[in-house]
């Protein structure tokens, strides 16, 4: 029993293998994956850096997700746009991931599993398949990665102060036992391509919630969760803030906005607030939610908010649509290019010589993951090579 459990628990947990083994190409400021394959799919990634130091990072990680042989399997995706500097995202990148596997082993959810194991004998592997990932998983690391980022601007307050004011959003998907699940914080955008059976056509439909104050919603909550300051979010320069300092209202790091202790000299002014802070203006709790991958789902675009910034949901799913699957997130950023050079007047090829730093006033970083569902893989894909590649063209091997 307790050998059986053991590889229960292993359920999410990807074993030691060999990395991609192409790392993807570099094009000037343009890296690119144009085409991989994940254990439930195709998959294709593209980064294009404007800042001077890349705030964008993202990852995807794909494997077995199990030591038992009948499965399952799964994909891991994380995308997270910087902003203050690069450092928040970094340390997401490095830590998110291992955080979420290492929830899957604490003693609650240890629990859990010998809950199932005695309640189901007969169904375990159906139990265990099913119930392979949790939305309070996903939480907890989120929580984890918050609480780590803390401790390194606690520590580097003293030499670093300006830490305190760089922050990621934080967008996840994670494919898992036919379920997916999508957590996020900040105004990254995960979104479905869905064929409509009566016509054929594939429309949009965005599966992540996001925490920008420009939508009326994100003030409003806001506002309810800060009845006694009317100031909560303000106007400036026909851009909503909160504070008059930050677009989202969700985010891991920008410890400025929740930690008192943190937002007073040698801070810079700019950041520091007139009035004491009374609680956490930013929150760094992710909204989630899960979906039962159907037939008719036909791939996901995750993408930091550089691409929303150039294009719609359905434009963007309409690209991936009449596309070929080899380079598409490749084409999604040059489309996303093309929108910000006209934006400005001028050639594309002509934007395409804008160095970093100068380029992050025609656009952001723009971080693109493209996941192929092929739903026939799914539920019986065995075996083949794990991949954990980084946007950028790290790629690394997998450790326990």
């Amino acid at each position: 029993m307790l050998a059986t459990l053991m590889k229960l628990l292993s359920a999410c947990l990807w074993p030691s293998s060999s990395s991609d083994s192409s790392a993807g190409r570099q094009d000037g400021l343009l890296w690119y994956k144009d085409s991989g394959q994940h254990l439930l799919g195709e998959f294709s990634m593209a980064v294009v850096q404007a800042n001077n130091l890349l705030e964008d990072q993202s990852q995807l990680e794909s494997g077995p997700l199990s030591t038992l042989d009948s499965g399952p399997y799964g994909t891991f995706v994380g995308v997270y746009d910087g902003h203050g500097g690069p450092e928040t995202s970094r340390f997401v990148n490095d830590h998110l991931f291992q955080h979420l596997k290492s929830e899957l082993l604490n003693p609650l959810y240890f629990a859990y599993w010998t809950d199932l194991i005695e309640s189901f004998v007969e169904s375990v592997g159906f139990a265990a398949e099913e119930a392979c990932l949790s939305m309070d998983v996903i939480r907890k690391a989120y929580e984890a990665t918050e609480e780590g980022f803390l401790g390194v601007v606690t520590k580097q307050w003293p030499v670093k102060p300006q830490i305190a004011a760089v922050g990621s959003c934080c967008l996840v998907g994670v494919i898992c036992g036919g379920m997916l699940y999508i957590a996020n914080v900040g105004d990254s955008r995960a979104v479905l391509g869905r064929a409509v059976k009566a016509t054929g056509e594939v429309i949009a439909l965005q599966l992540s919630a996001e925490h920008n104050v420009s939508i009326e919603s994100v003030r409003q909550e806001m506002h309810s969760l800060h009845p006694d300051d009317s100031h909560i979010v303000v106007l400036k320069h026909n851009v909503w803030r909160v504070k008059g300092l930050i677009q989202i209202s969700r985010s891991i790091g920008d410890v400025y906005l929740k930690k008192a202790e943190f937002n007073r000299e040698p801070l810079y002014t700019k950041y520091r607030l007139r009035e004491p802070m009374k609680r956490p203006i930013l929150s760094g709790e992710p909204s989630i939610t899960e979906h039962e991958i159907q037939p008719h789902d036909q791939f996901l675009i995750f993408a930091s908010d550089g691409l929303w910034e150039q294009m719609s949901n359905q434009e963007a799913v309409d690209i991936v649509q009449n596309h070929p699957r080899n380079g598409i997130a490749r084409r999604l950023v040059k489309m996303a290019l093309q929108a910000a050079a006209k934006k400005r007047e001028m050639r594309y090829t002509d934007l395409k010589k804008i160095e970093r730093g100068v380029r992050r006033h025609f656009h952001d970083d723009i971080t693109v993951v493209v996941i192929f569902l092929d739903t026939n893989v799914m539920g019986s894909a065995k075996g083949g090579p794990s991949v954990s590649i980084r946007g950028g063209g790290m790629t690394f091997p997998k450790k326990l």
